[in-house]
């Protein structure tokens, strides 16, 4: 089997600067909320927490499916691998491939895209459904078939040209089935065990109930005490609302591990993990609504 791998470096090297200056700039947006009185500061600092927060875990996995990103072409199959993203195109179902300059009119791209991301579906009136599995706009690779066409990007286009037409001329050696695997599919197999489903249902529970109980208490507070010093003594009181960050870090925990759980989950052998993950994220939500209760049962 032939492999033809997209360029990755320099769209990994971006990836990985981005997704650590928005780590920093998350672990930030917590600390000046905690040191933050009410106001618009604070608004301001817990929706940049959420915003990074949120994308964080999109940029981490860009990254990683870039990693394993790869084409790979033998006599019956291509197979297009980005991250959790599977193809597998019998060669007999392809009518044509071509580079991108070979086309009549300009391809338009995905617009949430970035050097080494170009991922997404797009519909042209022109060509049809287009679905990029790419690093580099500048060497695209067109694969149609009558379901769809796949806008790739190996590093040496020409090569690949080259070896599918041989692949071509050599003719399958046997008949193929043609198989697609998207990410969904690994949270719809984890839903299928009843344990899974019992520990996401326990945990989704436990952080409603914890933004519903601080929501509803937060009008009655005038100030909270956050934690205790080491001598045992309450921390110095703050605006009641800040309690409301306690919920939003439970559920950001929750969230970030279940989408480390589902990437254990793709190997029999590492589920295991993911299990163990996914319940230390329901104890944490359990833990944060036991630190509620202390904190409002303290007297300020």
């Amino acid at each position: 089997m032939n492999e033809f791998p997209p360029d990755r470096q320099r769209g990994l090297a971006l990836h990985l600067v981005l997704t650590s200056v928005l780590s920093i700039v998350s672990l930030l947006g917590v600390w000046l909320t905690f040191q933050t009185q009410v106001g618009l500061l604070f608004t301001v600092y817990i929706l940049l927490f959420i915003f990074t927060a949120i994308l964080v875990p999109i940029l981490g996995y860009r990254a990683y499916a870039l990693s394993r990103a790869n084409y790979l072409l033998d006599r019956d199959t291509l197979r297009l691998v980005w991250g959790l993203r599977v193809e597998e195109i019998p060669v007999t179902d392809i009518e044509w491939v071509r580079p991108v300059a070979g086309l009549p009119v300009s391809l338009s791209l995905p617009w949430l895209r970035l050097p080494g991301s170009i991922l997404g579906i797009i519909r042209q009136s022109e060509i049809g459904r287009v679905e990029f599995l790419a690093s580099d706009a500048n060497s695209l690779v067109l694969v149609a078939t009558a379901r769809r066409i796949y806008a790739i990007s190996p590093k040496n286009p020409a090569a690949f040209l080259n070896a599918f037409q041989k692949t071509i001329e050599m003719g399958s050696l046997q008949s193929a089935r043609g198989q697609s695997q998207y990410p969904s599919f690994v949270v719809a197999r984890a839903w299928e065990s009843s344990l899974v489903r019992f520990i996401w249902m326990v945990g989704v529970f436990l952080n409603v109930g914890l933004l519903i109980w601080v929501s509803i208490s937060i009008p009655s507070l005038a100030q909270v005490s956050l934690g205790f010093l080491a001598t045992g003594a309450p921390l110095e009181p703050v605006s009641g609302q800040q309690l409301i960050l306690l919920p939003i870090l439970s559920a950001v925990l929750f969230t970030a591990g279940g989408l480390l759980g589902l990437f254990f989950f793709r190997k029999p052998d590492q589920r295991i993990l993911a299990l163990a993950i996914w319940v230390s994220g329901t104890i944490s939500a359990l833990f944060f609504l036991l630190a509620v209760y202390f904190i409002l049962s303290v007297p300020v």
